[in-house]
């Protein structure tokens, strides 16, 4: 979508604003958030023993999949406000994870734009709801509403 104006962006408030591009969650990428958060529990790393599991796999951890939320982003040709000069993750209100993203899953995000605030002059809070979505499931595996915050 590219550059566009505050009051371009204004008026989609209310809309899905971008759908990313599929993305690969694989062992090896659950492995290396494993190693990064110290979360070794044996249904992310221990392919053996998770086939025992209700799931008959490993599955990422849940803030993993939250984790990929800004590659995701990236990869969804979303509308950004015209002389960004910089922005920031402000944090998540109501986050839930509704369904494990077995390994080897492919995932992808739609972003709903919720609103857009003027917080000062220059600085702009954007409100989001994200939907993960698993390929080939019924459910999402979360849904968030991700706040970010931009200078320009």
């Amino acid at each position: 979508m590219g550059i566009v104006t505050k009051e371009e962006l204004l008026a989609k408030v209310g809309t899905v604003i971008g759908v990313s591009d599929w993305m690969t969650v694989d062992q090896e990428t659950i492995n290396k958030f494993a190693d990064a958060t110290g979360d070794h529990q044996f249904i992310h790393v221990n392919p053996e023993m998770a086939k025992m599991t209700p799931f008959g796999t490993t599955i990422a951890h849940g803030f993993l999949t939250l984790s990929l939320m800004p590659a995701l982003s990236a990869k969804a040709d979303l509308p950004r406000l015209d002389g960004i000069k910089m922005g920031v993750n402000y944090g998540c209100d109501k986050l839930r994870f509704l369904a494990p993203v077995k390994s080897g899953k492919r995932v992808r995000a739609h972003f709903k734009l919720v609103s857009l605030e003027e917080k000062r002059p220059g600085q702009w809070q954007q409100l989001q709801e994200v939907t993960v979505e698993i390929e080939g499931e019924d459910k999402p595996a979360l849904i968030a509403e991700w706040i970010s915050q931009f200078f320009v």
